[in-house]
């Protein structure tokens, strides 16, 4: 096994804030070294917790769409690495919506994983709490700012909003969504794959 396969081994036996989590750890990722796109997303949801397949949702379909990538291609973790903020599933608020990702999870080991994917061409950052995270002071004041702002960030990084539901009135309210950075995403990701 090499330096990555031993790491993600290491992070899928990961129960750091197992006491916190509402249906206990278990750690959804996926990377090869070889991968020439990098996906950081928020945390799996309950479907993803229960099938242990990232983006195996809803949101999935949404953001295979906007790549313009059918499921073998973007399961293909030669190709696509899938690392989120948060790795578990991080429970629900009181109100209905998940929590935000933990945050042990991008302390403790994106530092470790990210160097090994030395790969990659293109980094997808899905939803406010990736860009925080990646963009640090670089990102604009909101996540519609920020990802209207997507060419600032060169061809090597792509913000996007999460793909749930949600964004479905966000994106309609947002015709340079459909019309500028979806054209230049799949063109991008078309010259990489």
């Amino acid at each position: 096994m090499n330096e990555l396969g031993e790491l993600l081994a290491e992070v899928r036996a990961c129960t750091i804030c197992a006491p916190t989590l509402p249906l206990g750890p278990r750690p959804v990722l996926r990377a090869k070294e070889s991968a020439r796109i990098l996906i950081i997303g928020q945390a799996p949801g309950t479907r993803v917790h229960e099938s242990g397949v990232p983006w195996d949702d809803a949101s999935g379909d949404r953001l295979r769409d906007w790549m313009d990538v059918d499921k073998s291609s973007f399961y293909d973790d030669g190709k696509i690495a899938i690392v989120p903020m948060g790795f578990c599933y991080p429970g629900k608020f009181d109100s209905g919506g998940d929590l935000p990702p933990r945050s042990e999870c991008a302390q403790t080991w994106h530092g470790k994983l990210l160097p090994l994917l030395a790969n990659v061409k293109m980094t997808l950052l899905a939803g406010m709490y990736a860009q925080a995270y990646i963009l640090g002071s670089k990102r604009k004041k909101n996540l519609t700012a920020t990802v209207q702002a997507w060419q600032d960030y060169g061809p090597d990084i792509m913000p996007l909003p999460h793909p749930s539901w949600r964004t479905m009135g966000w994106q309609k309210r947002n015709v340079w969504f459909d019309r500028d950075l979806l054209p230049a995403l799949r063109a991008r990701i078309s010259d990489i794959l």
